[in-house]
């Protein structure tokens, strides 16, 4: 069986950020509705995937999951590992934004199966969050974390984002450490992205908003390595850095190429070198799914050059490629045609070669997308 990971999107919210691009809506009287589609989209992949896929990993995303009563998670819980092979070790991750959930919700999340909780913190500063136009302050995010410890939690990623307007290298610095404080084994960092369509972008078009410059990212996220790995966090991935053993098992689907599926509005999805996206709109996603039991649009299936080159851009964004685990999946075609590059690149300082794997560097990292579009 394929090791594969299945991802649910819950697309309700208190409100929309502004920097945000997911499919998200406000309104809670069609919470109820979603279930039930979600529960009819379960059953028609089940058919296709039962016999040939055992998934590692369960993620709830959003929009903000943690609106959802204990109740409502723990039945699309019980109906995924009736329909699905899971591993018996299986982890169950749950996006949380501070301000939905107090310790009693956590207890109950914990003891319906959540295992791990992802927490949408972004910043410690007042008025970061007020500009993000987030619903929790500073210490309710602080609060959380330990909530979650005192109810049983002992996987807690949380998110920050950099580069945020008016952000200099200092309140970042101040960032990492107030993180790197709290008990937790995970921290994702991203880079603040302007997503077409976002009232963040507008507004940077507008000349409301200044964001800093490419050169003054790098600088952020070169502080953010040093740091969290100085403080035991291994990258593994471009944006993740985290405690030996607390590494994503969701994540590391994704970057190790794996099959993943996606249930739920908005929802991508990678089966047998097949991939397909979710209609987003719910009355659309509602209506295909009560019609035919999907909701896929934009069919692609993946060429073998698609593959490969996937592969290395997924491998080197994360833990590196696996030489051995390359030319049994794709042959030494890849290797051949990139020998000089590599050497390059090698002597350069952008990679390292260690027993059987090449990976980027500290150095390489910062570049990486520059890395990538060279290779043949």
């Amino acid at each position: 069986m394929k090791n594969s990971a299945l991802y649910i999107h819950i697309p309700f919210c208190e409100q929309k950020c502004i920097y945000c691009d997911f499919y998200s809506i406000i309104t809670k009287n069609k919470i109820d509705g979603y279930l039930e589609t979600l529960l009819i989209e379960m059953n028609y992949y089940s058919g296709l995937l039962r016999d040939t896929h055992i998934f590692s990993s369960i993620f709830f995303g959003g929009g903000t999951p943690s609106l959802m009563s204990p109740s409502y998670i723990s039945k699309i819980i019980t109906t995924a590992k009736e329909l699905f092979n899971f591993t018996d070790d299986v982890e169950i991750t749950l996006e949380t934004n501070p301000g939905t959930v107090n310790k009693e919700k956590l207890v109950a999340l914990y003891e319906i199966g959540v295992n791990r909780l992802s927490i949408g913190i972004q910043s410690f500063y007042e008025e970061d969050l007020r500009f993000l136009t987030r619903i929790h302050s500073s210490q309710a995010a602080r609060q959380t974390v330990f909530n979650a410890v005192e109810a049983g939690f002992n996987n807690i990623n949380i998110d920050l984002i950099f580069n945020l307007p008016k952000q200099t290298k200092e309140k970042w610095f101040y960032n990492l450490i107030e993180a790197a404080k709290l008990p937790v084994t995970h921290i994702s960092a991203y880079s603040l992205i302007l997503e077409p369509g976002t009232i963040l972008n507008k507004m940077v078009i507008d000349n409301k908003v200044k964001i800093e410059d490419a050169d003054f990212d790098a600088d952020l996220y070169l502080i953010t390595i040093e740091y969290l790995t100085s403080k035991g966090f291994k990258q593994y991935e471009v944006s993740n850095f985290a405690l030996p053993g607390y590494e994503c098992r969701h994540n590391n689907a994704y970057w190790q190429y794996h099959d993943y599926l996606g249930l739920g509005t908005y929802s991508h999805s990678f089966i047998n070198n097949e991939r397909w996206k979710n209609l987003s709109a719910l009355s659309l996603y509602s209506a295909a799914i009560e019609a035919k039991g999907s909701a896929k649009i934009n069919i692609e299936k993946i060429t073998d050059d698609e593959a490969v080159n996937e592969y290395i851009m997924l491998a080197l964004r994360s833990s590196g490629i696996d030489i051995i685990e390359l030319v049994e999946m794709f042959g030494d075609n890849w290797l051949n045609r990139n020998e000089k590059y590599l050497e390059v690149i090698r002597a350069g300082g952008f990679i390292l070669y260690k027993e059987n794997r090449i990976s980027l560097t500290k150095k390489g990292y910062a570049v990486c997308d520059e890395i990538l579009v060279n290779f043949k």
